[in-house]
């Protein structure tokens, strides 16, 4: 993508960003939290069957001019090249989600790791559920405290890294990865699965979701669900109006607009 497309202060703005441009981990920690809580994991396109592009242009076209949000492959990607932008050494990693916390499937899931100075930290803005909100230090066996929630870094010997969540006193399997450096075929390859297997979550029922400081908030087909300090709030989705009300009040999506794209396929 050419220079003059690319404005990285049309980022900031985006996620209501103020800080330094510097490399360090403050700056790292600021931009990820702040990315987080103001751009949503979404898999509208993907329902609608709308082509997920992965280049810079496509990238910030969408996340930016257009106000959207993503998937991992687009949110991580994106984040990646911001991030080099910025003069950080990234590396693209590809991680394996558990599936019932025991088993994991295929590596259909982009990470960062993220080296300043002599530290490494897992980066990942594009995580669907309750995963990390700030970076992790790369660090087996610590205890992570992050708004509330609980992480850890297990060493698998088949799997590499496993990152945990904690609920209540036990630990969770989120996903596991390697630190094999990954490249941009490998991800076109991992999103075309990802978006277009019959099996996929992603290709069955709407999905928006954002971290807040108190919870989060996610928006499906049936239901629009607010935690807020552990207090569990839901509401019933009726019928499409409603849902979409609630996708431009809490994301700034309006669906109609994506229904209008010709380059979407109707679903019968």
């Amino acid at each position: 993508m050419s220079k003059k497309l690319f404005n990285i202060s049309s980022y900031f703005e985006r996620i209501k960003y103020e800080g330094g441009r510097d490399v360090s981990y403050e700056t790292l920690c600021n931009l990820h939290m702040a990315h987080m809580m103001n751009i949503p994991f979404e898999n509208l396109n993907v329902y609608y069957k709308k082509p997920v592009l992965l280049d810079m242009e496509s990238l910030y076209n969408k996340i930016v001019e257009n106000k959207r949000g993503g998937y991992c492959f687009e949110m991580n990607g994106f984040f990646s090249f911001i991030l080099k932008e910025l003069g950080f050494k990234v590396t693209d990693l590809l991680a394996r989600v558990a599936v019932d916390g025991k088993f994991y499937s295929a590596k259909t899931h982009q990470v960062l790791m993220v080296e300043i100075h002599d530290k490494r930290w897992l980066v990942d803005v594009g995580f669907g559920r309750d995963g990390i909100i700030i970076p992790l230090l790369l660090a087996e066996g610590i205890e992570q405290q992050q708004f509330g929630r609980t992480f850890r870094l297990l060493k698998d010997p088949k799997f590499g890294y496993v990152l945990q969540n904690k609920v209540e006193d036990e630990y969770n399997n989120i996903y596991a990865f390697t630190l094999e450096e990954c490249y941009p075929l490998d991800y076109v390859m991992s999103s075309h699965f990802t978006s277009t297997f019959h099996d996929s979550w992603f290709t069955k029922m709407r999905f928006c979701t954002m971290p807040t400081k108190e919870g989060r908030i996610t928006l499906t087909d049936e239901c629009f669900k607010a935690v807020e300090n552990g207090q569990v709030s839901e509401r019933n989705i009726s019928n499409e109006a409603e849902f979409n009300e609630l996708l431009k009040k809490y994301f700034g999506i309006d669906l109609e607009v994506i229904k209008e794209d010709e380059t979407i396929d109707d679903r019968k």
